[in-house]
């Protein structure tokens, strides 16, 4: 059985590239285009990974990560922050809330598949 990643992304190029990508290495993909419809998603779906961008409309990545911590049903679901915020203080806010780990944009693709196969076994 594949493993599952919701990408949470409002930018439809990065979506379509880790989609593809994900896909191509036998994830099932499914996706949101802001932090709230994130969640709900995350609650709906349960994923075996999630990976989040911050910097997003209604609520950010920050605030969907903490909404999914809080949650019993997604509490235990890796969060891997994707984000141009390359910061040590924004790295820091994400991991704080509960984010797993933490790749700036733009990346390299088989950094992100290493990553997420390292995570997911």
């Amino acid at each position: 059985m594949s493993k599952k990643v919701l990408i949470v992304d409002d930018e439809p190029g990065v979506v379509k590239m880790v989609r593809y990508l994900l896909e191509k290495n036998a994830f099932t993909v499914v996706s949101a285009n802001e932090g709230e419809a994130g969640v709900k998603l995350a609650i709906q779906e349960n994923p075996d990974l999630i990976l989040m961008d911050i910097m997003m409309p209604v609520i950010d990545g920050n605030e969907a990560t903490r909404r999914l911590k809080e949650n019993e049903s997604t509490r235990q679901i890796p969060v891997v922050m994707l984000s141009a915020l390359g910061q040590e203080g924004d790295v820091a806010k994400s991991l704080e809330l509960g984010a797993m780990d933490y790749i700036v944009k733009p990346f390299h693709p088989q950094e992100l598949m290493d990553r997420v196969k390292k995570i997911l076994g």
